[in-house]
């Protein structure tokens, strides 16, 4: 049997890291890498491990997790922050690979359940999440340039079937905070990385798009209230995201004579495409072929 290190990253956890460490029990090695807590997270760690190693609180969390990854000493490697935890179901998954002859793979994607405001969201972009978690060590590491790059392996990875459970956002101060003051600049940082050519009307369409996709295309609206408010909460993110840009390039001003009928004109294309999806989804809804076909001509003349 091949022998599995825990490498837990966290900072000020003491309400969920105990819940972490216990669904890890059955690890032969659990390493965590404390980003100086001022709570008790360290002196909870230390009933269920020894091998605790303070570093700097580094907003970017992927440089301490790799560093975690150096101080592994077994065969593979299973990274965990400290809001998650192994369900019993993913435990025996990974039981079965440490226990197989000659696992095939150098890696595993594995889904994830999102826990936000106290459910679990299924739809909106939230699932099944993927997260590659589980490699063979010295096969993966994290990117360290933005503060959502997962892991980069070198080899082949496979989907595993069960799940770690994300005690995600529980309030909506907790969202904004992560999202307004740490995850906004990131983003906008590598949009102008990629090349992006800055453009006012981007104001309108960052959020307008994101709510699109997050509350239509992605179904959130199937979550009731949790789909609609998460929605709204991703479609200001991404304005924040456009600000963020704004800012960084000195709050360039565009002296443009058309600004009302410009936006009155992204306005009313963002109702458009939001008048179609409702109808496409009324359509899906609709059981009825007769009045399914009479939305969809509907839907046809209002685009």
């Amino acid at each position: 049997m091949q022998k599995l290190s825990v490498v837990i990253s966290a900072f000020n956890e003491e309400k969920k890291i105990e819940n972490c460490l216990k669904s890890v029990s059955f690890a032969d090695e659990i390493i965590l890498v404390d980003s100086s807590s001022t709570d008790s997270t360290v002196k909870i760690a230390k009933k269920y491990t020894s091998k605790i190693f303070t570093r700097e609180n580094n907003l970017m969390l992927n440089v301490n997790k790799n560093f975690g990854f150096t101080k592994a000493e077994n065969d593979w490697i299973l990274s965990l922050d400290a809001d998650e935890k192994v369900s019993e179901e993913l435990k025996e998954e990974i039981m079965s690979i440490l226990t197989s002859k000659l696992p095939s793979m150098n890696g595993y994607w594995i889904p994830r359940k999102n826990i936000i405001f106290g459910k679990w969201i299924k739809h909106a972009g939230w699932y099944p999440d993927h997260q590659l978690r589980f490699f063979k060590k010295d096969k993966g590491k994290f990117e360290e340039k933005n503060v959502h790059e997962m892991i980069r392996l070198d080899g082949e990875a496979e989907f595993l079937k069960e799940h770690l459970i994300h005690y995600n956002f529980e309030t909506i101060s907790q969202f904004l905070h992560k999202h307004l003051n740490i995850y906004a600049a990131n983003e906008a940082d590598d949009i102008l990385a990629k090349g992006y050519v800055y453009d006012w009307l981007d104001a309108i369409r960052f959020p307008a798009k994101e709510f699109l996709s997050r509350f239509f295309a992605r179904e959130g609206y199937k979550e009731g209230v949790h789909g609609l408010i998460i929605s709204i909460l991703m479609a200001f993110y991404h304005l924040v995201i456009f600000a963020k840009i704004w800012e960084m390039q000195g709050f360039k001003e565009i002296y443009d004579q058309n600004i009302l009928d410009k936006t009155e004109k992204e306005f009313k294309n963002f109702h458009k495409e939001m008048r179609y999806w409702f109808l496409n989804e009324k359509i899906k809804s609709t059981k009825n072929v007769f009045n399914r076909l009479r939305l969809k001509v509907k839907n046809k003349l209002k685009v």
